[in-house]
C-alpha cells in the first residue's frame, strides 16, 4: 500500500514538472532544434534534416517537424525523441495535421503526400504543379497550386472516422496568378497571389468563390504583392497586414473594409498578435532587421520599440506568462521580453542561429 502511495506521488510530480510550456526553437543552420523549459535551455534535438525554413506543429501529444527537403520527422515532445521519419519529395514547403492523418504540399515532385499520423503513406495526389497554402477544414483538404491557378478541395469519403479516403470535390480556376500562400479563417479560405491585384476567398459552407481587392492606403493605391499569410495577424474585430514595400501595417475589419494604416520604423516583415489581442509585435528587414515594435491594438499606436544586437527573424508569446520571446539570430540567442513592463528580462544563449519559435503546452 505504501509503495503504491510513493507511485501515485511520483507521477504527480513527474505530471507537475511536464506542466507548462516548453519552447522549441529551429536552429536553421544546424539541423536541429533547441528546447527550452521554464526559460532556460535544456536540450538540443538533432539529425532535424535541413532545417533553413523549418516549422513545427502540434496535435494532441505529438509533434512533427518538416524540413526543407521534404522531410516529414515525428517526435515527443516531452521525451524530445524522434520517433520517426518519411520524405515525400525534394522539397515541402507546407502540412497540416488532422485526427487520422497528415498531410504535406510539396514543390519538388508537385504533388501532396497524405500519411498516417505515424508516417506511413496513404495517398499520393500528383497535381502537375507546385502545391501551397494547405490546409483543413472539417471533412476538407484544401491546397492551391502555383504553377496551375487553381484551388483545389478534397473531400475526406470516411467523414473523418477514421483512415482518411481523399477525393476531389471541387476545383476553382481563374482565381488568380500564382497563388503562393493561403489561411483558413472561420469558414473561409483565404489565398495570396504574387502578381494579381486581389486575393482569392473560398467560402468552405457554400463552394463559392469571390476577388477581393486590397489597398495600401487611404488613395486606394493597390498593393500589388500580397504578404505571405504566415505574417499576417488576425483576431478580435481587426486584421493586420504588413505592407510589401512601404512602412506600413495596414489594418481591416474582418470583412477587409479599411480602417487605418499604422506608419513603422521600417518595412514590415513578420506581425503577431498577443493571446488577448491587445497588442501586436512587429519585425522588419533591411536596416531594421533587429528593431521590433509594439502596438497597441485598441489605439492603434506605437507603444514601444526595442533593437537587438542582430537580426530578428521571428517571435511568439507566451499563452501562460506576460513573456514575448525573440529569436535573434545574429548572435544565437533567444530574448525574453517582459510585456507587463516591457523590458528585456532574460537573453537565453547558446541558441544556434536561431529562427522559428515553436511552444507546446503541457498537460496539467
Amino acid at each position: 500500500m505504501r509503495f503504491l502511495k510513493w507511485c501515485l506521488l511520483i507521477l504527480v510530480i513527474v505530471d507537475f514538472l511536464q506542466a507548462g510550456e516548453k519552447i522549441f526553437v529551429v536552429e536553421r543552420e544546424d539541423s536541429s532544434l533547441a528546447v527550452i523549459s521554464k526559460d532556460s535551455k535544456t536540450n538540443r534535438i538533432e539529425n532535424m534534416r535541413n532545417m533553413n525554413h523549418g516549422v513545427v506543429k502540434f496535435k494532441d501529444k505529438d509533434a512533427y517537424v518538416i524540413s526543407r527537403d521534404g522531410y516529414v520527422i515525428k517526435f515527443d515532445p516531452l521525451s524530445e525523441k524522434i520517433i520517426s521519419e518519411y520524405k515525400t519529395s525534394k522539397s515541402a514547403i507546407g502540412f497540416v495535421i488532422g485526427e487520422y492523418y497528415v498531410a504535406v504540399a510539396n514543390y519538388d515532385d508537385k504533388s501532396v503526400d497524405i500519411l498516417t499520423r505515424d508516417l506511413q503513406p496513404i495517398k499520393k495526389i500528383f497535381t502537375g504543379s507546385k502545391n501551397v497554402g494547405i490546409k483543413i477544414y472539417k471533412n476538407y483538404l484544401i491546397f492551391s497550386q502555383m504553377d496551375n491557378d487553381i484551388i483545389s478541395v478534397y473531400k475526406d469519403l470516411n467523414q473523418g472516422l477514421k483512415k482518411p479516403d481523399f477525393k476531389l470535390f471541387k476545383e476553382f480556376k481563374d482565381i488568380g496568378e500564382l497563388p503562393f500562400d493561403a489561411m483558413i479563417k472561420d469558414e473561409k479560405y483565404i489565398v495570396g497571389f504574387f502578381t494579381s491585384k486581389h486575393f482569392g476567398v473560398v467560402d468552405l459552407n457554400t463552394m463559392q468563390f469571390k476577388k477581393v481587392k486590397i489597398f495600401l492606403d487611404e488613395n486606394r493605391q493597390m498593393v500589388l504583392k500580397v504578404p505571405h499569410f504566415g505574417f499576417w495577424s488576425i483576431g478580435g474585430d481587426k486584421v493586420f497586414v504588413p505592407a510589401v514595400g512601404d512602412k506600413k501595417v495596414l489594418v481591416y475589419d474582418n470583412d477587409f473594409e479599411f480602417i487605418k494604416n499604422i506608419k513603422t520604423k521600417g518595412l514590415p516583415v513578420f506581425t503577431s498578435l498577443s493571446p488577448k489581442k491587445d497588442f501586436l509585435a512587429v519585425t522588419y528587414s533591411g536596416k531594421d532587421f533587429p528593431t521590433i515594435e509594439i502596438i497597441d491594438t485598441k489605439s492603434l499606436e506605437i507603444i514601444k520599440s526595442f533593437t537587438f544586437d542582430g537580426k530578428v527573424l521571428h517571435l511568439r508569446w507566451s499563452n501562460e506568462k506576460p513573456n514575448l520571446y525573440v529569436s535573434v539570430n545574429d548572435t544565437n540567442k533567444v530574448a525574453l521580453i517582459n510585456t507587463k513592463n516591457w523590458t528585456i528580462q532574460k537573453e537565453i544563449l547558446d541558441i544556434k542561429k536561431p529562427s522559428g519559435i515553436f511552444i507546446y503546452k503541457r498537460s496539467e
